[in-house]
């Protein structure tokens, strides 16, 4: 049972490592062959900002699969995962303002105080940024109690990313108008998996999950 058990997250970690490396192969073979569309830097910075998204968003649903299987192990992967959605958030950004406009700040002002969806995305950058310095078990010891409250606001980095994308699609989220259905499904999610987290919430599922699979295996 125990060997199954170790070939099972074996596997899974494989097929993490697997996912999460995919995309920046891709992109670099297509870069490579000049089939990254006719604007090569901007598709690259709207894919790995997809990618970091959708990390993120694996990530943040470990904590409740894990309580709702009762499969410990989805706990392994939410830091990797993590990290994972931080590297390509700073590739993400490395590549609009350092590639794309050389770190000029001449540049780079004029465009921060002119498209907002830069004045959430920076916030949702340090974030992120400062949970990917503060995961390693080294700062858990020295933060305590503390470093889980730090690392709640994932979800404020959510919202701010949710807002980040619907502007820069030129999405409205509040009036349901535009390119809406990415910053969409992103908060959405987000929501799901906040709800997902609340005790009684997660109580409620896990004792109806449990109940059906009862079921099933007894055939009533």
């Amino acid at each position: 049972m125990k060997t199954n058990r170790n070939t099972t997250l074996r596997l899974l970690r494989i097929l993490l490592h697997t996912f999460s490396l995919l995309p920046i192969l891709v992109l670099v073979v297509a870069y490579l062959t000049n089939n990254l569309t006719v604007n090569p830097i901007q598709a690259a910075t709207q894919r790995t900002g997809d990618v970091a998204v959708i990390l993120l968003l694996l990530s943040l649903s470990c904590s409740p699969l894990s309580n709702l299987t009762g499969f410990s192990a989805f706990l392994k992967f939410r830091r990797p995962l993590g990290l994972y959605s931080f590297a390509y958030a700073i590739t993400h950004m490395l590549l609009f303002t350092w590639v794309d406009f050389g770190l000029e700040m001449r540049y780079l002002l004029p465009e921060f105080l002119e498209k907002r969806y830069l004045w959430v995305g920076l916030p949702a950058f340090l974030i992120l940024l400062t949970l990917a310095l503060t995961s390693f078990k080294q700062s858990m010891r020295a933060l305590g109690k503390n470093w889980k409250r730090l690392h709640r606001l994932v979800y404020l980095a959510l919202l701010l990313v949710s807002l980040h994308v619907a502007w820069a699609v030129k999405g409205d989220l509040f009036n349901l108008s535009g390119d809406v259905w990415k910053p969409l499904a992103v908060a959405s999610t987000g929501l799901i998996l906040l709800l997902l987290r609340i005790p009684p919430v997660s109580r409620f599922l896990k004792n109806r999950l449990s109940r059906n699979i009862n079921l099933s295996q007894t055939g009533t």
